[in-house]
């Protein structure tokens, strides 16, 4: 079993920047991938970024090219999104996942558990 926890969302303005982290347990964090997802208001959860089991690898959905970075401290068991330049449409519940298969996966069922969610909400 593996559980997972989201910090980091808050109230923040259009333009400014937030950094979403996760923290895993109960299996070894190395070795697996691990993506963010997020869902808006009245609308389906959708993929963000995914990164590979060491780091060297990631992935990114068009929207959030360019403004957002996933990374991962393997030591800390922990992956982070680092959002910059944030708007009025990245407000939603960020979602942590956790895939066995290591890879820098991007479908929902890749994804073996998932958090419980944090959420951010963008202002004007």
């Amino acid at each position: 079993q593996v559980q997972l926890g989201e910090s980091g969302g808050r109230l923040v303005q259009a333009g400014g920047s937030l950094r979403l982290s996760c923290i895993t347990s109960g299996r070894t964090f190395s070795g697996y991938g691990m993506g963010w997802f997020r869902q808006a208001p009245g609308k389906e959860r959708e993929f963000v970024a995914s990164i590979n089991w060491n780091g060297d690898s990631t992935y990114y959905a068009d929207s959030v090219k360019g403004r957002f970075t996933i990374s991962r401290d393997n030591a800390k068991n922990t992956v982070y999104l680092q959002m910059n330049s944030l708007n009025l449409e990245d407000t939603a519940v960020y979602y942590c996942a956790f895939g066995f298969g290591g890879r820098t996966y991007y479908q929902q069922y890749q994804f073996d558990y998932w958090g419980q969610g944090t959420q951010v909400t963008v202002s004007s």
